[in-house]
Parts: C-alpha cells; sequence; structure tokens
C-alpha cells in the first residue's frame, strides 16, 4: 500500500500525510563528485590512508548485538532445523497450505456480497491441531468493533453456516466449548471436535454474506457511484500457523495490513450481465462469458507489445454475453498466492498488453505476463496505465532478480475508494490521480506491483513488520522509477532520505522494529514503515557495495519465496552472503532512533601535507568517505572505516601528504548515506 503525498492512500492516512511536506526534497540533494582527476594523483588510493584517532575520546553509544532482541521462539525455530542463523530456511522447514473453492454473487443493486466455499486445510506441522483459527475481516466494519482509525459501520459479516468434515457447527457460549464456533471481532475460533494430526487435512464448509462498505478495510476495498465495486477481504480465511509463533491471532484494527498464508484458489463470481469482472487468477472461461470481439482483442492485445484497446465507451452495455438469468458467473484459478481479491465494473475502459519478464522458466526463452488497466473516463491520466504497469512488471522481475510468476497483471482504478493505491495478488486498486502529474501515477502503479514480490511471494507479517513489506517496495519502486525517468534518477532515493529525515529530531520518532500497530503515532508509523527503511536499503548497498548488496538482496528474496521470512531471517541472510557481521548496523537504525551526522571538524596545514578532523557527532555509526580537492585540481579520496566510531571515538584525523594546498573537503559526496545535517559535511577554503 502506499502512503506519502505523491502515493496517498486512506483518507485517514491523508490526514497525518498532510504534515510531510515533501514539496522541493526532489532534486534538492545533488550528489557532489569531482571527477576531473589530475595525471599521476593520489585518486585512485582507495586506501585509509594514515589515519589518527583520540583513544581518550570514548564519549559516544556504541551498538550492542541485537540477540537480545530475538524472541526465544525464533531460536527455538532454529534449534528446531526450520530456520538457520545464514539466513536460510532449514531442512525441516514446513508452512501450512489452504484449498478454496469458492461461490460468490455480487448483487449491486443491494450493495451486496453472498459467499460460500469449501475449504481444505492442509495440515503441514509436526504438531496436532485441536482447533483452528480464522480470520473475518470485514468485521472491522462492527458496530464496537476494535479500531485504531474510524469506519463505516455495515454489520460485518453474517454467518449462514459453519461446518467442519461433515458437522455442522453451533456457535459456543463459553470458551471451554470443545465443539463450535466462537466469532471475536476479526478472529474466528473453530474446534470441530476432532484433533487434526500432522500430514492430515479437514474440509471446512462456511456460508456468509455482508453489506459492503463504500470504503472498506480502511480504504482497501469498497464501492464508488454506481458503476465500480472492488472486493477484497471479503471471505473467511484461514489464519497463519508457522513454525516461530504458531497461530498469529493478531486483530485487524484498520491500520497494519496482513499475514496470509499460502493457498490455491478455484473461484466462480457471479455479478449481472454487462459488468465486467477482473480478478486475481486466470481467467479459465473467457470466451464463455465475453462477446467474441471484446474476446478477440483481449486476446491481441495480450499478444502484443503496443497497448489494444480491448473495451472502450462504445462497448458499454455490450461487453458480454446475455445468458437469460440476468447474471453471468466468471471462473478464476490461482495458485500459490496469499489472497484473492476482484472487481466488477460496467462503464470502464479495459487497455489490455504484454510484459516481457525475462526466461521464468529456464528454457532459454523470454516469457510474457498479460497486462490490463481498468478505468473510467473520469481519470484521464489512466490511459497511460497499461503501459506503466507494462514497464513496471519487467523492471520489477529485474531488480528482485524473480520473474514475475503469474499470468497476468491487473491495475484498476478506484477513485471514490481509496486515494492512493492497495495491491493484492495479481490485482491493484488505485485512485484515479486527475490533476497530477503522470510521474505520480507510474510511481503508485510502480509502488503496488513491486508488492507483487514482497509480501505476494516473500510472505512477510505485515500487521507487526509493516516495513518489511513498504520498506522494500518503496525501495524497489524507486529503482523502477530510476529506469523510467533517468533523467530524474538520482533524486527519488534521496527524496527518500529526506522524507525520512524530516522526523529526526521532532522527538516523534519510533524504531523500525515497533510492531505496526503500536507505533507512537501515525507520523512514526508512516516514516518507520516507508522511507526510513527504504533509505536503510540504499544506505546498506553503500556500505557493502553494489554487487555484494544486489547479491544478497536477490538472495534473501529467493530464499524466501513463498515462504515466511521474519526480520532476522533477512538480517542473517545479508551477513551471510556479505560475510560482514552487521549487528551495530541493524541495532543503530532498526532497533533505535539514533541519527547520522558526520562533520569536517577542521582542516590544518602541517609540514609536508595537511591534517583534516573528521567528526561523527550523531549516535549512529557509518564510514565516512571523505574527498578531498587540491589547489591543483587533484582528488584524494579517503575513507574513515566504520570500525573507527565502533570503538567508542567521536573524531579522527587524516593525514594527507602534498605539495599543494587543499581548497575543499567533503565527507560522503556522492550521498550514500542518510547524513541528518549536510551543512557541515563540507570544507572550503
Amino acid at each position: 500500500m502506499s502512503l506519502f503525498p505523491n502515493l496517498s492512500k486512506t483518507a485517514s492516512l491523508l490526514l497525518f500525510a498532510a504534515v510531510l511536506t515533501f514539496t522541493g526534497c526532489a532534486g534538492s540533494q545533488q550528489a557532489r563528485t569531482n571527477e576531473q582527476q589530475a595525471p599521476g594523483s593520489e585518486e585512485k588510493q582507495f586506501a585509509d590512508g594514515p589515519l589518527s584517532t583520540n583513544p581518550s575520546e570514548l564519549n559516544r553509544m556504541v551498538p550492542n548485538a541485537i540477540t537480545g532482541e530475538i524472541p526465544q521462539t525464533f531460536f527455538q525455530a532454529i534449534n528446531r532445523d526450520t530456520r538457520t542463523m545464514s539466513g536460510e530456511p532449514g531442512s525441516d522447514y514446513w508452512q501450512q497450505w489452504t484449498d478454496y473453492n469458492i461461490d460468490v454473487e455480487l448483487v449491486p443493486a443491494d450493495t451486496l456480497i453472498k459467499g460460500s466455499s469449501t475449504i481444505t486445510y492442509h495440515n503441514n506441522s509436526p504438531d496436532t491441531l485441536n482447533q483452528l483459527f480464522m480470520e473475518l475481516t470485514q468485521n472491522v466494519h462492527q458496530s464496537g468493533a476494535v479500531r485504531n482509525q474510524g469506519a463505516e459501520v455495515t454489520g460485518g459479516v453474517n454467518l449462514h453456516r459453519v461446518a467442519a468434515g461433515d458437522t455442522d457447527l453451533e456457535e459456543m457460549q463459553s470458551g471451554r466449548s470443545r465443539q463450535g464456533y466462537l466469532v471475536d471481532g476479526t478472529l474466528m475460533v473453530l474446534r470441530p471436535g476432532t484433533v487434526l494430526a500432522p500430514g492430515d487435512s479437514i474440509e471446512i464448509q462456511v456460508a456468509w454474506d455482508f453489506k459492503i462498505p463504500q470504503q472498506g478495510a480502511s480504504g482497501r476495498m469498497g464501492y464508488s457511484e454506481d458503476n465500480l465495486f472492488y472486493i477484497a477481504y471479503w471471505y473467511p480465511q484461514m489464519r497463519v500457523y508457522d513454525d516461530v509463533n504458531g497461530w498469529f491471532t493478531d486483530p485487524f484494527k484498520g491500520n497494519a495490513e496482513f499475514y496470509h498464508g499460502f493457498a490455491d484458489y478455484n473461484v466462480d463470481i457471479t455479478a449481472p450481465e454487462q459488468w465486467m469482472v477482473a480478478s486475481t487468477g486466470d481467467l479459465t472461461n473467457a470466451g464463455d462469458v465475453l462477446k467474441d470481439d471484446i474476446y478477440r482483442r483481449l486476446q491481441e492485445g495480450h499478444s502484443s507489445d503496443e497497448v489494444v484497446p480491448v473495451v472502450t465507451k462504445e462497448d458499454f452495455g455490450d461487453v458480454t454475453r446475455s445468458t437469460g438469468s440476468g447474471t453471468v458467473t466468471w471462473n478464476f484459478t490461482a495458485d500459490k498466492v496469499r489472497d484473492f481479491a476482484f472487481s466488477a465494473t460496467k462503464e470502464s475502459m479495459w487497455d489490455a498488453t504484454r510484459s516481457d519478464v525475462g526466461d521464468r522458466d529456464g528454457d532459454g526463452e523470454t516469457d510474457y505476463v498479460e497486462i490490463n488497466a481498468i478505468y473510467r473516463s473520469s481519470a484521464p491520466l489512466w490511459t497511460d496505465a497499461a503501459a506503466f504497469t507494462r514497464h513496471s512488471l519487467s523492471s520489477l522481475s529485474e531488480t528482485t532478480g524473480i520473474s514475475y510468476p503469474w499470468p497476468h497483471m491487473t491495475s484498476v482504478e478506484g477513485g471514490g475508494i481509496i486515494g492512493g493505491g492497495m495491491e493484492f495478488p495479481m490485482m491493484t486498486i488505485i485512485g484515479d490521480y486527475s490533476g497530477r502529474p503522470a510521474q505520480s501515477l507510474y510511481a503508485v502503479i510502480a509502488h503496488e506491483l513491486a508488492h507483487m514480490w514482497v509480501p505476494m511471494q516473500i510472505s512477510t507479517n505485515e500487521r507487526r513488520y509493516a516495513w518489511m513489506d513498504e520498506g522494500t517496495t518503496t525501495f524497489n519502486e524507486s529503482q523502477s522509477k530510476k529506469e523510467y525517468y533517468p533523467e530524474s534518477a538520482e533524486t527519488f532515493e534521496q527524496s527518500d532520505y529526506q522524507s525520512y529525515l524530516q522526523i529526526t529530531g521532532t522527538g516523534l520518532e519510533g524504531p523500525i522494529m515497533r510492531w505496526s500497530d503500536y507505533h507512537y503515532n501515525g507520523f512514526a508509523y508512516g516514516i518507520a514503515s516507508y522511507p526510513k527503511p527504504a533509505s536503510m536499503l540504499v544506505a546498506l548497498r553503500g556500505l557493502l557495495g553494489e554487487e555484494t548488496f544486489r547479491k544478497a538482496y536477490q538472495t534473501f528474496l529467493s530464499r524466501w519465496q513463498y515462504k515466511h521470512p521474519y526480520p532476522w531471517d533477512m538480517f542473517n541472510a545479508f551477513e551471510d552472503v556479505s560475510g560482514r557481521e552487521l549487528d551495530w548496523f541493524w541495532r543503530s537504525w532498526y532497533y533505535e532512533t539514533w541519527t547520522l551526522d558526520q562533520a569536517v571538524g577542521g582542516v590544518r596545514p602541517v609540514e609536508g601535507g595537511t591534517e583534516i578532523v573528521i567528526e561523527d557527532r550523531g549516535q549512529a555509526p557509518m564510514p565516512a568517505p571523505v574527498e578531498i580537492t587540491l589547489s591543483d585540481g587533484t582528488t584524494l579520496t579517503r575513507e574513515i572505516p566504520v570500525e573507527t566510531w565502533l570503538k567508542g571515538t567521536t573524531r579522527a584525523t587524516l593525514s594527507i601528504d602534498h605539495t599543494g594546498e587543499v581548497t575543499n573537503v567533503v565527507v560522503d559526496p556522492e550521498r550514500k548515506f542518510p547524513d541528518a545535517n549536510r551543512t557541515n559535511n563540507s570544507w572550503e577554503k
């Protein structure tokens, strides 16, 4: 989900996003480098050079190990060989799996969803389960529901049948009952009356309905006007049972998002004739539900590198076949996805093309993914949406090192439901962005599509560690923007730096590692979830170097594809691939709110050269790359290693042997790191 002003989302988030004034950030911090080097100069000597410190000046905080911050349940998983300290899944890693067969009907006139499902839950764990847990997200709209922000009250989910195996379950009147079900807000407990042994499965049947909120689940689903529905978080869903914490039972309160397990889906969606349905999964009966000319254009678009109009204004009211019943049933199947969403529109344009995602099956041939953009005439910027979606998907496949794995990617305009964007497997809902620059729409499309990797493939726990998916996605978004807008490439990551730095020193900031629903305020949540963790990946790249960072980053993603990583799996993967102990980095940037402030403390000529004092005035230690310019134009490069600051000192002296005069000194000239005060980073004679 996108958060900040150029990617604003729900109305409540917009309220505090208004505080985040980013105007003027992009492009205001340009890297300062000097590529003019005199022949025979020392610029190629990247060794640290003569360096001295004052060992008596040990007056800074030194980051300690994070071992004490890691829950014992994580170490227990390592002892059970389901995880490792190298950041790889263990030899005995397991995860649960679910098969969903769902029949759902959308009744637009009544803003109503009616559904029934057969759920087959597979117990792949070594544990015997005597009760099961499910999620009823729509119950956040019940009267009296526990929420951390306002929501429309629609009554939540009405359950008409709950059964396990061949036994209908009654609602339990007491938590001591051995059989039945109990609903507590967004959590449902099932006690089938029998245990579910390791390796066994159980079949659950549920029938339900609910009134569709206009902006449901904090603007992640709902309806607009009388011609658009976006249906998400709409079906009773199995909660995650994993190898670290067992059952995940945290409630949905409206802000922090979701933690879902992987599943296979077969879904029949019934809607009135002439409503177009787009959905997670592969449309198996397109030729049966679409008129011949619409179906032909759709096939043409999905085989073309150009954008093909599939449905235009002239086609409204003549898109689907007539069935005699007044409704049409669309069938979709999806494998290895952690959620399912669909849209239904009756006055939207539909553009189609395809995207090159590389060789995803290893046969030496280029593979393509079907691209769809669905939008109304009230969103004129969306005429570029299919092209934006196509490029983003291709770019993100390259950035992550993982080719997009599913058959299509569909972007749906949802003005009136959402201001920014929200992601679901193969589907996004994004605001109309009317009156905004085209780059804003590209950015939010790239952001939501980046979620197709984290958390849709690398399934993190968003409800506790929103930064793992939002921060990673914000970083990935910047990589796509740099490619699509190369003339502005230097500004995107620097803008994330500035977005994060605006909270430092205000007293409002909280650490990244706070659970998502328990940040001190909305501002702290936003910064700790989006630009700060994205900035930390940029800083980590500056620390490790481009090649090592890329290898470590892509290794982490590939190791945990279709699995459930925790933060310490990511930390361990980076340390494993880089061969470096980075506890000081995780402690300084993820567990604390320390800031970086490196400065030129002084420049003084001495016999045969110059001494340059570099000071570390912040709390977060990082290497200090230094660029020194001499009067003859020679540029020297030195670096004070992070180990200097880790010893506890705050000052270091570079001794430069030269015959000329030092005219300029700059700390971190390439702006690799998020220095909170760049006014003291340079000295000029």
